[in-house]
C-alpha cells in the first residue's frame, strides 16, 4: 500500500522524516517535501541535498519538493515540521488553501495566544477546534541526523483521534524506527516542551563543570516538574516515563546534538544568549519554552523550580552558577520526589 504525505517544512527534522517516508523498503510513500521558499525548492530539486540543515544525507530520488503550498495542501496526510511559534499560523494558511485532511506535527514547545489565560498553551488546543480533520503530534528521542542517515529510534504519535494516532505510527513505522501510539496527547506535548529547558540546564551543569552526579539530578527532578505540568494540564503522568517524556529528556540532556544543551553549555563559558543564538543557525526550542513553563507554572499554582531558574538564566541576567546554587539551596518538601 502506497501513501500520499506532504511534510510541511524543510528544516532538518522535516528532511529527516520525508527522506525516511520515501525512502523505506516497505510500504513506500509518495512524499512532498514543502519549504516556503522557491529558491530553496529548487536547490533541493537540483542538489538533492539539504545542505544547510542535513548536510550529507542524499534526498531519495522519489522524493518531491516543492514551494506550492496549495499544492502540499491537497495531500491526504499533513505533517507540519516547522518550529512551533510558526505552527499556528501555517495551520491558518493551510486552511486558507482549502486543506481538510489530518495534520501531524513535530514541533516541541508551547504556543502563544491570548485565548489560553495563561497566554501560552498546547498546540492542540489552540489548532484542534478550529481545524476539519484529526489533529496529532509524534514525538521522541530522536535526532534528524540519526534517523535520516537510518540510525534505530524510536517515538511517540499521539492524537485527538486513536485511529488517526495508529495509521500514523503504522506509517513510520520501518526499517529502524519505531513508532507507537497513545491517546494522551496533552502528555505528549508537556514532555516535548519542557524537556528542552531542562536541557539547557543540563548544559549549563556540565559546562560548570558540575559533573555527572548533578546532571542526573536535574534530569530526575525536571522530570517530576514535567510531570506536575502535565498533570495540571490534563496529561497523565505514566505519559513522561515513555519516549515522548523520559527518553526524550535523556537524549537532549545527554546528546551532542542537542541544541539546547549546546545553549546551556554556552551559557556556562558566559557568552550572550543572542549570539549564542546567532551562532546555532537553527531554533532553539527550550529558550521560548522556559518563559511559557514558568507563565503556566504560575497559571497552574505548581512549582517547577528549574524551569524558572533556566527563564531567569535566559531572560533576567542571573547567572548559570548562581542558579545552579540556587536550586541545591531549597528544601525539600515532604512527598515531593514526583
Amino acid at each position: 500500500m502506497t501513501t500520499t504525505v506532504a511534510v510541511l517544512g524543510a528544516g532538518a527534522w522535516g528532511t529527516a522524516v520525508a527522506c525516511h517516508l520515501s525512502a523505506r523498503a516497505a510500504h513506500p510513500s509518495h512524499v512532498t517535501l514543502w519549504t516556503r521558499d522557491a529558491a530553496q525548492a529548487a536547490a533541493l530539486t537540483a542538489v538533492r541535498e539539504n545542505a544547510r540543515y542535513l548536510p550529507g544525507v542524499a534526498l531519495p530520488e522519489p522524493l518531491v519538493v516543492t514551494a506550492d503550498l496549495a499544492a502540499a495542501a491537497r495531500a491526504p496526510l499533513l505533517v507540519a515540521a516547522v518550529p512551533v511559534d510558526a505552527l499556528p499560523d501555517l495551520a491558518r494558511r493551510l486552511a486558507a488553501q482549502g486543506a481538510l485532511a489530518p495534520l501531524v506535527w513535530l514541533a516541541k514547545g508551547f504556543v502563544a495566544s491570548p485565548a489560553f489565560p495563561a497566554g501560552v498553551g498546547l498546540a492542540h488546543q489552540l489548532i484542534a477546534p478550529d481545524w476539519p480533520a484529526p489533529v496529532g503530534i509524534a514525538s521522541g528521542p530522536t535526532f534528524a541526523e540519526e534517523v535520516a542517515r537510518g540510525l534505530p529510534a524510536a517515538l511517540t504519535v499521539a492524537s485527538t483521534d486513536e485511529e488517526l494516532a495508529t495509521a500514523v505510527a503504522a506509517l513510520l513505522r520501518g526499517d529502524t524506527l519505531r513508532a507507537y501510539e497513545t491517546d494522551d496527547i496533552a502528555g505528549v506535548e508537556v514532555g516535548g516542551a519542557v524537556k528542552n529547558v531542562l536541557a539547557i540546564a543540563a548544559g549549563a551543569s556540565d559546562g560548570l563543570g558540575f559533573g555527572h552526579n548533578a546532571r542526573a539530578a536535574l534530569v530526575t527532578r525536571g522530570l517530576a516538574e514535567t510531570g506536575r505540568l502535565s498533570l495540571a494540564m490534563g496529561g497523565r503522568r505514566e505519559t513522561l516515563m515513555g519516549l515522548a517524556g523520559l527518553g526524550d529528556l535523556v537524549l537532549t540532556c545527554t546528546g551532542d546534538l542537542s541544541r539546547n544543551r549546546r545553549v546551556g553549555l554556552a551559557l556556562a563559558q558566559g557568552r550572550p544568549l543572542p549570539a549564542i543564538l546567532a551562532e546555532l543557525g537553527h531554533v532553539a526550542e527550550g529558550v521560548r519554552a522556559a518563559r511559557a513553563a514558568r507563565a503556566l507554572a504560575a497559571h497552574h499554582g505548581i512549582e517547577m523550580p528549574i524551569c524558572e531558574a533556566v527563564d531567569r538564566v535566559l531572560h533576567e541576567g542571573l547567572s548559570p552558577r548562581d542558579a545552579v546554587l540556587e536550586l541545591l539551596r531549597r528544601e525539600p518538601k515532604s512527598g515531593s520526589e514526583m
